[in-house]
């Protein structure tokens, strides 16, 4: 008589392969959120765009940063409120731009603030940026 060839896979083989697939999701999966949410916040920092951009159109106009904190005022937008991702953005006084985040998509209303710094004197009317916020502590900005 002829022995039967075995085929296919034993129990051990696929119990092996379960957990390899098991651990491999367990690593992935908060990765996986860590971009997104990262990937999400990013309109939040495109968001301060335009608004970063009349701060330092109205600070190379006027020279000084006094004049460029009141929204609707110089060239500076109104304060926008929720779209997407966003749920404001607002200039304060000397120019300093902040925006948060909804609470969707795993964001949490993290802000996002940058704070203008007139240049040395001599250096063109230019100005530097300092970014901060609760977005920094969670990695997202």
């Amino acid at each position: 008589m002829k022995a039967q060839l075995q085929k296919g896979f034993t129990l051990i083989e696929l119990m092996i392969v379960v957990a390899i697939i098991g651990i491999l999701a367990a690593i992935a999966l908060p990765a996986y959120q860590t971009y997104t949410a990262k990937a999400r916040f990013s309109e939040v920092v495109q968001a301060t765009q335009p608004f970063k951009m009349a701060v330092e159109l109205c600070y190379a106009e006027r020279g000084a940063l006094s004049a460029c904190g009141t929204p609707g005022s110089n060239g500076i937008p109104a304060n926008a409120t929720a779209s997407g991702y966003v749920a404001s953005v607002a200039v304060s006084a000397n120019g300093v731009v902040t925006a948060t985040a909804g609470s969707t998509g795993g964001l949490g209303g993290e802000d996002y603030v940058l704070t203008p710094t007139a240049a040395a004197a001599g250096a063109a009317n230019s100005l530097s940026w300092a970014k901060t916020g609760t977005c920094i502590a969670k990695a997202l900005c």
